[in-house]
């Protein structure tokens, strides 16, 4: 099955529609959304199309193909208004016999991980910088970075998970790194 998974959309509308293009685009099973779906937060601007309300209809309408994960931005109000579960700190996904850990990154990361054993992977947004990083431990940090505001000059971005392939992308389906298990 194809993933994709995506961080910190912040209630961007625009950006939260050119994700689902992509979604279509590329035939993905399942949608894995790493936290951080409708507020900005204290440390953010507001993002471009900041309309929760939209975001909310958008990705109610593929509810049944969601995975999500907690954000630091979520809270049980955006459980009562989003027809899927967000309010778990983490889930466990398997690829290519590896165990994946995602999580959104602000309990779990890599100055805090969770028990973990070489080839697992931690996989994380929050921090709004993509990043493909092998620990001295000997498992794998990885962030697609953020859907509407990308930091450090990086792009506004998404990844696939396919057959053990995590490919990054800009949203308009430009990939630009890649890392088979």
């Amino acid at each position: 099955m194809k993933w994709l998974i995506a961080s910190d959309i912040h209630g961007s509308a625009p950006y939260c529609r050119a994700l689902l293009e992509a979604y279509k685009r590329e035939g993905a099973g399942r949608l894995l959304l790493l936290g951080d779906l409708l507020y900005h937060g204290p440390r953010n601007d507001l993002p471009e199309g900041y309309a929760p309300k939209e975001v909310i209809s958008m990705l109610s309408a593929v509810k049944e193909k969601i995975f999500c994960v907690r954000g630091n931005c979520e809270a049980e109000v955006d459980q009562m208004v989003l027809p899927f579960p967000v309010l778990g700190e983490y889930c466990l996904i398997e690829s290519a016999g590896r165990l994946v850990f995602a999580t959104h990154g602000h309990v779990y990361n890599t100055d805090s991980p969770p028990a973990l054993s070489p080839g697992d992977l931690l996989l994380h947004g929050h921090t709004h910088i993509p990043a493909k990083v092998k620990t001295p431990a000997g498992w794998w940090y990885l962030n697609p970075g953020s859907v509407s505001i990308p930091k450090e000059g990086s792009a506004h971005s998404y990844m696939t998970l396919e057959g053990g392939l995590f490919t990054w992308k800009s949203l308009d389906g430009v990939e630009y790194d890649r890392l088979e298990l």
